[in-house]
């Protein structure tokens, strides 16, 4: 079922994210973690379907997504980048299979995070967050996304990670196999992680040699 929703409001958060705040129906159902196609309720744009995360809870009022723009690119999201308030979406039947299964370390890059402050959200409402540890990478510190939300929520348990900026309040660092082995002590619990597809694939791999069970292993690959 495709479902015609109405922009409620817009926000910058980064110099290239954008958080839509969109109207939610009447029992649309998810799990935090899930994602959605997602088109633009315009002339040619309506079968360019893009997945994206859905970042509010499911007990929330409106529906939040929160999205990279790619100017460069003459796609749906430099479309959305222009839309306004008022303006409708285009939202399909949630589905993936990023979920929470338990306690563990999440690993994420750039908008992999998404699903995963949706999941931090809802453990914060169940008082379960004391035992969940976060990896975030990204290039620069320009582009983390919701840094002070993490921050609070996870306090110490946070270590954000760049790539490409030496600055002293971050590691600087690639989540390569040593400095996984580095971090990781327990292997007896989830390994949730969800970035660019390469990066996914790379450390689902490294965890794999680090001997780490497979039914650990979860990752946003689908």
């Amino acid at each position: 079922m495709t479902y015609e929703l109405d922009i409620l409001s817009i926000k910058t958060l980064t110099h290239n994210v954008k958080r839509f705040r969109i109207s939610k129906p009447n029992n649309y159902i998810f799990i935090p973690g899930q994602a959605t196609n997602v088109a633009i309720n315009k002339p040619g744009w309506r079968d360019k379907k893009r997945a994206f995360t859905i970042t509010s809870l499911p007990d929330d009022e409106s529906l939040e997504l929160i999205i990279k723009i790619y100017p460069e690119h003459n796609g749906v999201t430099k479309a959305l980048n222009d839309l306004k308030p008022g303006n409708q979406l285009l939202l399909e039947e949630p589905w993936g299979k990023l979920t929470y299964k338990g306690p563990g370390l999440f690993i994420a890059g750039g908008t992999g995070i998404t699903p995963f402050l949706a999941i931090f959200r809802m453990l914060e409402q169940q008082n379960k967050l004391e035992k969940i540890k976060l990896l975030y990478a990204n290039k620069t510190s320009k582009d983390i996304i919701q840094e002070n939300e993490l921050s609070i929520l996870l306090e110490e348990r946070v270590q954000f990670i760049l790539t490409n900026e030496d600055r002293s309040e971050y590691k600087k660092a690639y989540l390569d196999l040593d400095f996984l082995r580095h971090k990781i002590q327990n292997k007896q619990q989830y390994f949730y992680v969800c970035g660019p597809a390469e990066m996914t694939k790379h450390i689902g791999q490294y965890l794999k040699t680090m001997a780490v069970e497979e039914h650990f292993i979860i990752l946003d690959d689908q």
